[in-house]
């Protein structure tokens, strides 16, 4: 298919990347011009806007920071809605709130388009594997015709019910990832400050009942897992800013349901202290340095 693709940072690029390798066209933007070099070299045709990413192009995917940014590629003047042609879907994997994406479907839906929410979870690692989980929203029809598409992308293509269901489901599994991140953080740190050798810790909680993502692939305390941000200076991940907007989704979601969310507020206020001591581009999983921080006071 001739794709336009608009958003190219680090989940965005390799996504991009592995639609040229399953033998799709792509026509890209973003805001970068390195970014746009880098995937010119792999193939891809640079674009000037979203709307000349999204001229003639058979479905436009979008991938950006937040709903912002969304509503401005889809609405300005050189958006993807001026350059679209009526009936080609537009598939978002942005991490928005549920509200938002359903607003942006029925923007779509006027200018004579589908919008599918599609945000997925797997990390940089999966990105650049092509082994994301896509989280859809979207009708059944729609979900089998872009299904093969984000295939190319991912390894698991869920549809979590109809539009705004993929953001829900997302949000859902990112307040969770944000909760039990700052778990394995504190009690990695608990164990290094009582003398376990932290690389044992890990060993017993991986195959214990404390172990999850957060510990066996993705551990927060420095050399246990070679591939993890931890073990390089905690560069080239998650951002804990995009970690504290996507608890702040959740925390906004639960207020409109009336529903609590203890553990997920806590959590909020651990990201929201981290980006107060400026280390907001640091990997999501540099939370332990709020504890360790602290046990070298002691």
């Amino acid at each position: 298919m001739k794709i336009g693709f608009v958003g190219l940072g680090n989940m965005g690029a390799p996504m991009a990347r592995n639609l040229l390798k399953n033998g799709h066209s792509l026509q890209a933007f973003d805001l970068s011009e390195d970014a746009l070099r880098s995937l010119a070299q792999a193939g891809a045709a640079v674009c000037a806007s979203p709307k000349q990413a999204a001229a003639d192009a058979e479905l436009v995917v979008t991938m950006l920071p937040a709903a912002a940014h969304v509503r401005s590629v889809l609405t300005d003047e050189q958006g993807v809605l001026a350059g679209i042609a009526p009936g080609v879907t537009i598939v978002d994997s942005s991490t928005i709130d549920p509200a938002s994406a359903q607003a942006f479907a029925k923007l779509a839906a006027a200018h004579g388009n589908a919008f599918v929410d599609a945000p997925v979870s797997g990390g940089t690692g999966g990105a650049a594997a092509g082994t994301l989980t896509f989280m859809v929203g979207a009708s059944e029809t729609l979900f089998a015709e872009i299904a093969p598409v984000l295939g190319a992308m991912g390894k698991n293509i869920v549809r979590c019910g109809d539009t705004g269901m993929g953001q829900v489901a997302k949000i859902c599994n990112n307040l969770l990832l944000g909760i039990t991140m700052t778990g394995v953080a504190e009690a990695m740190s608990l164990g290094a400050a009582l003398g376990i050798d932290p690389k044992v810790l890990a060993g017993i909680i991986n195959t214990s009942t404390g172990r999850c993502w957060s510990s066996d692939t993705y551990n927060p305390y420095p050399g246990i897992v070679e591939t993890a941000p931890a073990s390089r200076g905690y560069t080239g991940g998650f951002g804990a800013d995009l970690m504290l907007k996507d608890l702040g989704l959740a925390a906004e979601a639960a207020r409109g349901a009336k529903q609590p969310i203890f553990l997920g507020a806590l959590a909020q206020q651990l990201y929201q202290t981290m980006s107060a001591n400026g280390q907001g581009g640091l990997d999501f999983s540099a939370i332990i340095a709020l504890y360790r921080h602290h046990a070298a006071q002691q």
